[in-house]
């Protein structure tokens, strides 16, 4: 029954917020009053301190108006006893030392009066050791209470390692270790072998081996937050990760976007359960945003596809180095809008017209780019969907071929400085019409570039492309359809056990785009370094895995039409040269005629409205001769 009580006082007193800072100054300095007077009563004896209890006393209040001062100055009182840290003792020890010597100079200069008590220096040391002493005694005992009868009372709470012993799992512990947190903190784990039976804030630490999940297991916990220190070194752990969520144990991290300073606290409320684009294995790509900055800086930029899911980001991410005019193109209404009202909120100094136009109205093009004359031009329109491209191969010439020489001849007619378009891994060696679209989209494109610096087309337009392969979220891609297939129970669908891709993040795709095409010079193929391949059965069932379902299975379809089980970066014929980044190369790749292309290409555009798929292919496949179809019904034409 006492203890009930007691037990039921001290939660009603951690519910409520902290004390006052008044209150903890007077409890401070209640504590240095009493050490003090005890110091004074060892030293000198009982009776004399009776005897001149009155001039003690003085004495006290007056070193205490010293004490006060350093107080404040160091804030001592400003920290919350219950999440008390090393840094506040830290900073009531220099508090009390810097006190201690201003006590002792006012001893000097006030000594002798008939006041005052003389405190000899071995008082003053003894007061200020035992109030230091108390005083850290009372912060640490009350941490010890909260934790031991709030932070561990309640039944919702979560058992949870942590991984990362350093600053950042240190700070992801001081986070959790609150009334409203849905954790509870029972160890750490490290890659230090030599940090294994060791404790760290009270539990122990184990070391990241084959016994971590055995580990886990003994002690409940079914949750690990991963530190931001963590993060690269978890997804490139596959077997880490693997284990760890066949033993069903949730991962939890803080969001990318989220950026640490690396010191301060993190909100247990930003911990959110992994998605499977936090697991998959990639190396941070770093890009320097400044010279990008002035490079980009007030200029008037045009970005065609603005409304998908590359050419968004690409706004976005020119949106934030200050554009003279931001020109969005798309013909998908409801898209656009989106990101017209994204840029009112987030960019609201931006000239930023929002256009919906189809580049393959050669008429409304021209007028955009009279009216406002692109320096930088980002292609990124596209149709994508290889089956869907594959059953309407007139589209994909129209809108890909046409639309993109319509949109580069343009800039080369109203001297933009640089045209960037956005090509495809699928380009390479195409086994479908989709990415012999684009294969013909990047001949057109480079051999204008070299009639321009030949001098056989007037113009100083400089035209660059940039490849790479899938990328993470964007529209249609595996993950949000594997998302909605395990939403609905299942079955997940895989075309084959066997198929791999390259997948890289939207935003890092766009920084490599922006950053290879701002500063090649023209005529290039940029080629990105995708990393690792993924398997996509792999890639289901780690998202099966981690929505916590297991009578989801996955069901093998078969290839589609025009598709590979994998994807390549370059050509066979082709080789690649470094550049100013490590992630981007350069594909070195056969000339073309300009005045030969233009005329297959037009004679492509102009047949392809016949309606007649076979022609029409066949015809791309004279143009792009390494275009093998695969289980396709263009495969006869081989």
């Amino acid at each position: 029954m006492k203890f009930k009580l007691l037990h039921r006082a001290f939660s009603w007193y951690f519910s409520k917020s902290a004390l006052p800072y008044w209150s903890v100054l007077a409890l401070d300095c209640g504590i240095l009053l009493a050490s003090g007077m005890l110091a004074y009563i060892l030293n000198h004896g009982l009776l004399s301190t009776a005897s001149s209890f009155i001039a003690v006393l003085c004495s006290l209040l007056l070193f205490m108006v010293v004490f006060i001062v350093c107080f404040r100055v160091f804030r001592t009182y400003m920290g919350v006893f219950r999440f008390s840290s090393f840094v506040d003792l830290q900073r009531l020890g220099i508090a009390l030392f810097i006190g201690m010597l201003g006590v002792m100079w006012l001893q000097y200069f006030i000594m002798p009066n008939d006041n005052l008590a003389e405190f000899y220096f071995s008082d003053i040391l003894l007061t200020c050791l035992m109030g230091l002493t108390i005083m850290w005694s009372v912060r640490i005992w009350v941490k010890r209470i909260f934790d031991a009868v709030v932070c561990r009372t309640p039944n919702n709470q979560q058992r949870v390692f942590i991984y990362g012993v350093l600053t950042g799992g240190v700070a992801l512990a001081k986070s959790i270790r609150r009334p409203e947190s849905k954790f509870e903190l029972v160890g750490f784990i490290s890659d230090d072998k030599e940090m294994k039976n060791h404790s760290l804030m009270g539990v122990p630490v184990f070391h990241n081996d084959d016994s971590l999940v055995e580990e886990l297991k003994k002690r409940g916990a079914t949750g690990i937050l991963v530190s931001p220190l963590k993060r690269e070194k978890l997804r490139n752990n596959t077997a880490m990760v693997d284990a760890l969520l066949n033993a069903d144990i949730r991962l939890y991290m803080v969001p990318e976007e989220d950026e640490w300073d690396g010191h301060s606290d993190i909100a247990h409320s930003k911990l959110q359960e992994v998605k499977i684009e936090d697991l998959l294995p990639r190396e941070e790509i770093q890009v320097d945003m400044d010279a990008l900055k002035d490079m980009l800086g007030g200029k008037r930029i045009l970005v065609t596809g603005a409304a998908g899911s590359i050419g968004s980001e690409i706004a976005q991410q020119i949106a934030s180095f200050g554009p003279e005019a931001l020109i969005l193109i798309d013909q998908a209404e409801t898209p656009l809008h989106d990101i017209r009202l994204k840029m009112a909120k987030f960019y609201p100094g931006i000239v930023a017209p929002t256009i919906v136009a189809d580049i393959c109205n050669a008429t409304v093009m021209d007028d955009i780019f009279r009216r406002f004359k692109p320096e930088y031009v980002f292609h990124a329109a596209a149709y994508k969907h290889v089956p869907m491209m594959e059953d309407n191969p007139m589209e994909s010439i129209r809108n890909n071929v046409m639309g993109t020489k319509i949109v580069a001849d343009l800039a080369l007619t109203y001297n933009t400085a640089k045209f960037v378009m956005v090509s495809t891994d699928k380009a390479v060696n195409p086994t479908n019409v989709m990415g012999a679209s684009k294969r013909i989209c990047e001949i057109y494109v480079q051999s204008l570039d070299n009639a321009v610096c030949e001098g056989t087309k007037q113009g100083s337009t400089r035209y660059v492309t940039t490849r790479f392969g899938n990328v993470l979220g964007s529209n249609g891609s595996v993950i949000p359809l594997f998302k909605e297939q395990i939403k609905n129970g299942g079955p997940v669908t895989v075309t084959h056990p066997d198929i791999i891709r390259y997948f890289m993040l939207i935003p890092e795709a766009c920084k490599l785009v922006l950053e290879a095409g701002s500063m090649g010079k023209g005529g290039e193929i940029f080629v990105f370094d995708m990393g690792n391949p993924v398997k996509i059965a792999d890639l289901a069932m780690r998202m099966i895995q981690l929505s916590g379902a297991r009578d989801i299975e996955i069901k093998y379809t078969g290839l589609r039409d025009g598709e590979k089980l994998y994807e390549e970066v370059l050509n066979d014929e082709e080789l690649t040269l470094p550049t100013f980044h490590s992630k981007i190369k350069i594909a070195k790749v056969r000339k073309y005629d300009f005045e030969a292309v233009r005329e297959q290409i037009e004679q492509l555009i102009h047949d392809a409205d016949r309606m007649d798929d076979m022609h029409t292919v066949s015809q791309m496949k004279q143009i792009v001769p390494e275009f093998k179809s695969n289980h396709s019904k263009y495969e006869n034409l081989d």
